[in-house]
């Protein structure tokens, strides 16, 4: 049985590419290799670097090991705390 890709569109891939190349520097910041790193994070280099080029087929549970590793996770506790768009659809729907 094979798994159904999903569509990502452009801006959703440079968004990832723009993550992995983040990932990249963080990790070359801190003087550390991708076998390291890779080591640390629980997975393959293979997939280290897949997460790298932003490849939307690295879970995002690789990404926050990968996070995790740079000490950087606690960056995902911004992801959607300002919902600004959600709190005024929802005040007009109060309304």
């Amino acid at each position: 049985m094979s798994k159904k890709k999903s569509k990502i569109f452009p801006r959703e891939r440079k968004t990832l590419e723009a993550l992995g190349e983040r990932l990249m520097l963080a990790r070359k910041r801190r003087k550390m290799t991708a076998e390291t790193a890779a080591a640390r994070a629980g997975i393959t280099r293979v997939t280290l670097a897949r997460a790298e080029k932003g490849s939307p087929e690295v879970s995002m549970g690789i990404y926050f090991r990968i996070l995790s590793v740079l000490r950087l996770d606690n960056d995902l506790d911004q992801v959607a705390l300002d919902d600004e768009l959600g709190r005024k659809l929802q005040d007009l729907e109060l309304k």
